[in-house]
């Protein structure tokens, strides 16, 4: 009999399993765990994500009831206080390299040049409750930060920091590797003036908004003959300007002001170092910002970063960087077997069907049945018996 994988061992599939044992030899990651390895951790956690488990106790019972499943995942029963334990201890890095090791397996049109490479740069809040004593303050919640590199053309985060919730967005965003020939969306609390001269001296660009208090001089209005119109937008201006700000002497490079008009809201201001695109395409980019958004939401709604599984930073850290891993093979999973359903409902199809032997492209079928009375296949000089 063809031997098949449940769901949960096919999604698991696209993780190296040498490069991750590379990773844990470099970060010395199963020193305080020796019967607990870091494939257990990482398997465990990601089912937590993908089942929906609400505590250590409910993923400890969920987990043992389905025993018979997890040899061919190579994992044994999982004991909640060594969860925890691990959770406490082991390096989060080892997790994050394998998260980037799938971000870079998600990416389907790696063909792009040029400005058609996009990059989106934003956090969102992880609020912390009072038995939590790991995060902090930032004047609206106490808790911590996830920052994340966004790539919405393959749909796929790329990278992902966390961090206390007072520390600055732009400290973050200082510290990504900067491309050439990439456009970098962000919003105005990622403003420095230091961190732009860098990206326009590497070659990249980068699409923002002023704060309030940026001052600046119109140098020259660019030529627009008529009201430009988008999507939802519409341009009421597009001028090369230069800072005339506190600390302007660091920004020596030539930016552009385009100020939109948006449908049902106020108008806002954009700032960029683009100067050939044209400004509704400028407008669209940073229109196109809020994918991140709907990226934080969906993981928000769908996935557990709303109730942890430890109370120590590590533990949070782990959790978070799992959740993003599991979005990944959903993502990775869907495009290998050409899933055409939305991403919300293959993952309750997941949910369902975790450990269900069926192929992920047929997980919306119901399962094969056997016919009671199975027809009899003639093979050409098959030899015939019969009986008087």
């Amino acid at each position: 009999m063809r031997f098949e994988s449940s769901s949960f061992a096919a999604l698991l599939k696209p993780i190296d399993r040498r490069m991750l044992a590379l990773s844990v030899a470099h970060h010395d990651a199963d020193r305080y765990g020796k019967s607990f390895s870091s494939w257990d951790h990482l398997v465990a956690l990601v089912f937590a994500q993908l089942s929906g488990a609400e505590s250590l106790r409910g993923l400890e019972a969920d987990w043992n009831a389905h025993s018979h499943q997890h040899y061919h995942m190579g994992s044994d029963r999982l004991s909640r206080s060594t969860l925890a334990d691990a959770s406490q201890r082991r390096p989060w890095q080892v997790f994050g390299e394998i998260m980037a090791s799938l971000a870079a397996q998600c990416g389907g049109k790696c063909g792009q040049e040029g400005r058609a490479m996009l990059r989106i740069i934003d956090s969102t809040p992880i609020p912390l409750g009072a038995l939590y004593d790991c995060g902090a303050s930032n004047g609206r919640i106490k808790g911590l930060k996830m920052h994340v590199v966004y790539d919405p053309v393959n749909i796929r985060p790329l990278e992902a920091e966390v961090t206390k919730a007072n520390v600055n967005d732009v400290e973050v965003g200082g510290a990504v590797a900067i491309a050439p020939d990439t456009t970098y969306i962000f919003d105005k609390g990622y403003c420095s003036f230091r961190w732009w001269r860098q990206i326009a001296e590497t070659g990249a660009f980068f699409v923002t908004r002023p704060k309030s208090n940026m001052k600046w001089h119109s140098l020259r209005r660019r030529r627009q003959n008529e009201a430009v119109e988008g999507e939802g937008f519409k341009i009421l201006r597009d001028s090369e300007v230069k800072l005339v700000s506190k600390g302007d002497s660091s920004l020596p490079i030539p930016l552009r002001l385009i100020k939109v008009r948006r449908v049902g809201a106020k108008a806002i201001t954009i700032l960029s170092n683009d100067m050939v695109r044209s400004a509704a395409e400028i407008a669209a980019l940073y229109k196109g910002r809020w994918q991140i958004e709907l990226l934080f939401r969906w993981l928000k709604q769908h996935l557990k970063i709303r109730r942890f599984l430890g109370r120590s930073e590590n533990a949070i850290r782990l959790q978070l960087i799992a959740a993003i891993i599991a979005f990944l093979l959903m993502r990775i999973a869907a495009r290998l077997n050409q899933i055409k359903m939305p991403m919300l409902r293959f993952a309750d199809l997941i949910k369902r069907c975790i450990f269900s032997r069926r192929r992920l492209a047929q997980i919306d079928k119901p399962p094969p049945v056997n016919s009671p009375n199975p027809k009899q296949v003639k093979f050409p000089g098959q030899i015939e018996f019969r009986y008087a």
